[in-house]
């Protein structure tokens, strides 16, 4: 496991509103047990930033009394937490064994071609990222992808494909 990035100038430090947000999670749990409030702490930065930064963690793990590193591990841990900026409409698609046999790979090879980027990548104009997924429990829906890590899409054909991505091209901001 790598250490958090040092904290970046660029990134800004989340708002009082959402340190208060992190006080109200905390509120839910023990006193000796705030640190369960670290997943709702985490959701509550990347829906500020888009994403969770290094800068976001360290401020978690001071408000919740840990280690940097632990906070950090819990981001690293769950697919869920973007990393990295992503782009608008985020698209994991699941490429477990599973799906695979039922076109999953194909799925996602298919995207990335339409894009026109890598697995993992953003396009240019920072509507769309694309990603493989670990299971997302619709096995005997596969080809399947996650939108937004909220919104979970079935039976993935390339048309299908080329709906949604028109779809979500009409939503974007």
């Amino acid at each position: 496991m790598t250490a958090p990035a040092s904290t970046s100038v660029a990134t800004p430090a989340l708002s009082a509103a959402a340190v208060e947000r992190f006080a109200r999670e905390v509120a839910k749990y023990p006193v000796d047990q705030r640190q369960s409030a670290v997943m709702a702490c985490l959701a509550i930065a990347q829906q500020e930033q888009g994403w969770v930064s290094a800068r976001a963690e360290e401020q978690i793990a001071d408000f919740l009394g840990m280690a940097p590193m632990a906070v950090h591990e819990v981001t690293t841990f769950y697919n869920m937490y973007n990393q990295r900026p992503v782009g608008q409409f985020k698209l994991n698609v699941c490429t477990n064994l599973p799906c695979q046999l039922r076109d999953g790979q194909k799925a996602l090879v298919y995207l990335c071609h339409k894009l026109g980027i890598a697995d993992g990548g953003t396009t240019a104009d920072g509507m769309f990222t694309v990603a493989k997924a670990e299971c997302m429990g619709a096995c005997a829906d596969a080809p399947v992808l996650l939108v937004n890590d909220r919104q979970m899409v079935s039976f993935m054909s390339n048309d299908r494909l080329d709906a949604l991505i028109d779809s979500l091209k009409g939503q974007a901001q």
